[in-house]
């Protein structure tokens, strides 16, 4: 058998190594499922750094969960943008320390019929 240093080449079962929220617990997943989460996220507008970030977060939250990463992708394919944005702020949330959240606002509806016909 020749023995060399070069790199094998990548199998679809290969695993990347990350670390969790706090730098201390190492957690790995297959490759393909890595990418295609990224690649979901950067599809839909994200940049890769944050959808790299939230592709590890979303990874986690469906091993906890119990999940196939690529089923809770399928449901995610149909959302509109106000609408993934808000869950993704809800999973971000989750991995947050509780002194600091992220927020959005939604407008509230205001009826100027009714508002136009009130005297001061």
């Amino acid at each position: 058998m020749i023995q060399h240093n070069l790199p094998t080449a990548p199998s679809t079962t290969d695993t990347r190594e990350f670390f969790d929220k706090f730098f201390v617990n190492q957690v790995s997943f297959p490759t393909n499922e890595i990418d295609a989460t990224i690649g979901f996220f950067v599809k839909r507008g994200f940049d890769v750094e944050s959808a790299r970030s939230t592709a590890i977060v979303l990874l986690n939250q469906s091993r906890i969960d119990g999940v196939k990463v690529f089923q809770l992708l399928d449901t995610m394919k149909s959302l509109t943008e106000a609408q993934l944005s808000q869950i993704v702020t809800q999973v971000l949330n989750t991995y947050r320390e509780k002194t600091s959240i992220l927020g959005y606002r939604i407008a509230p509806v205001v009826n100027l019929y009714e508002t136009r016909n009130i005297l001061v």
